[in-house]
């Protein structure tokens, strides 16, 4: 992989931010049902900080290593899981990720 343009490099930056806040909103979903549950009050507080600290271990930890990285990797692997649409990413980000679109795509499909 080439080095990227300053160009590709801020798009890049803007794109994993775009897929981490993404990633992120998804991750959080069955959190936020557990604060429902919690003030309905069908959930212990003890259960609701359990799954609070399994989300920080989990979930939250991942997503944070996989943003706070390479960011062409990122791209590529919101891209292939769809969580950006490849259509809306530039053709020079498009180009510069293609080898690892690529390497992702393959092992997907496995």
């Amino acid at each position: 992989m080439e080095p990227p343009t300053k160009a590709v490099k801020r798009a890049l930056r803007e794109l994993a931010a775009r897929a981490h806040e993404e990633d992120l909103r998804r991750a959080l979903v069955p959190v936020a049902a557990a604060f429902d549950r919690w003030r309905a009050g069908d959930l212990g507080s003890g259960d609701l900080a359990q799954i609070l600290h399994e989300f920080h271990d989990g979930p939250a930890r991942e997503l944070f290593k996989l943003y706070n990285g390479n960011h062409a990797w990122a791209v590529a692997h919101a891209i292939v899981r769809g969580v950006i649409n490849r259509t809306t990413v530039p053709a020079d980000v498009l180009e510069h990720c293609r080898g690892v679109i690529e390497l992702m795509s393959e092992r997907e499909d496995e």
